[in-house]
């Protein structure tokens, strides 16, 4: 494979991968560089790669594991994912209820961090980096069915205790 067809059937996929293992290792440089190892494993093996019969499904596959092979790994330092990008503040509002926001976004993040594994994964990929429900399942290996049900039980969760810790700060 020369270097214009390898370009022209794997660069296309870059967007797609890189939310993948953005999702996966919840930071940009981290996600960045497992895409860079996969780009090199691709071109390392790129005559080989003409008898793959599935390119996307391939490289979400590669992506996927080499993240996990990082996350396995101890260098591997987990930082809170960014849900802040995901929340947009106001411009017309306060300092005060900027503030506010914010300490609300903290909060959500703090309550996502403590969700099972496979929840905060699937409401990452869900909520934050609007992944279809397809790429969610090319992603987690699970089915439609089990993902809209650990979706539904992390906002369920969040939603509930969220509102009973401003419920409680309100009673002050």
């Amino acid at each position: 494979m020369d270097v214009d067809s390898f370009k022209r059937l794997f660069l296309p996929l870059h967007p797609k991968l890189f939310r993948i293992a953005y999702a996966l290792v919840e930071n940009k440089a981290d996600a960045e560089d497992i895409l860079q190892d996969a780009y090199y494993k691709l071109w390392s093996r790129r005559e080989e790669l003409a008898n793959v019969l599935n390119p996307e499904a391939f490289c979400v596959t590669l992506v996927k594991n080499l993240c996990l092979d990082y996350l396995r790994s101890p260098r591997a330092n987990r930082h809170d994912g960014d849900v802040a990008e995901a929340v947009t503040l106001s411009t017309d509002s306060s300092p005060d209820k900027e503030l506010e926001m914010q300490d609300k976004v903290e909060h959500i993040r703090y309550l996502i961090s403590r969700l099972p594994e496979n929840q905060r994964q699937v409401i990452r990929l869900r909520g934050i980096d609007d992944c279809s429900m397809d790429e969610i399942e090319q992603i987690t290996g699970l089915n439609a069915v089990n993902i809209r049900v650990l979706l539904s039980r992390a906002r369920k969760i969040i939603r509930e205790q969220f509102d009973k810790y401003y419920a409680h700060e309100y009673e002050r």
